[in-house]
């Protein structure tokens, strides 16, 4: 008895855990044809929510994705190909709709811009690294001396 619990709780972490990501389509969303179906939820995974900005309109829950996805699903059922239905979108909202924009002069801040901040806080760093050591360096030059005079003069002041 104890072995079948043993292997039902098993069982039911593993298909609990071993689920997949939850998808945002809704029940009436969702296209009679699998065919159609396939494709636009192939086609609603490459297009991105404006909203949330890091999700897939088919994974978001935002008001917009589903809007965008009745939208896919309805450029398919009047007969556009794929690539007919992403151009629609793009032509709407440019290529930040996208999760994989082109890569053109347009877009190069999409692309490079990351790379570019990063390139820029390391050559900051490496600035005031540098300064910080260079002002180490000065601290540490033996005194002239005059400066050693004023510091003896100043030791002897304090003596009682």
């Amino acid at each position: 008895m104890r072995a079948l619990v043993a292997a039902l709780a098993l069982a039911l972490m593993t298909a609990v855990l071993g689920a997949g990501p939850s998808h945002a389509v809704e029940p009436d969303e969702i296209m009679d044809d699998p065919a159609l179906e396939g494709r636009a939820r192939e086609i609603s995974k490459s297009l991105r929510c404006l909203v949330c900005q890091n999700q897939s309109i088919d994974d978001s829950n935002a008001d917009l994705a589903r809007d965008l996805r009745l939208l896919v699903r309805q450029r398919l059922k009047a007969g556009d190909t794929d690539s007919e239905v992403v151009d629609f979108i793009v032509a709407r909202y440019g290529d930040f709709v996208l999760l994989s924009p082109p890569l053109r002069p347009a877009t190069y801040l999409l692309w490079f811009g990351p790379a570019l901040v990063v390139a820029a806080a390391g050559a900051g760093a490496w600035v005031y690294v540098r300064r910080q050591r260079r002002a180490a360096a000065g601290l540490s030059a033996p005194l002239s001396d005059e400066e050693r005079r004023r510091v003896e003069a100043l030791i002897e002041d304090e003596r009682p």
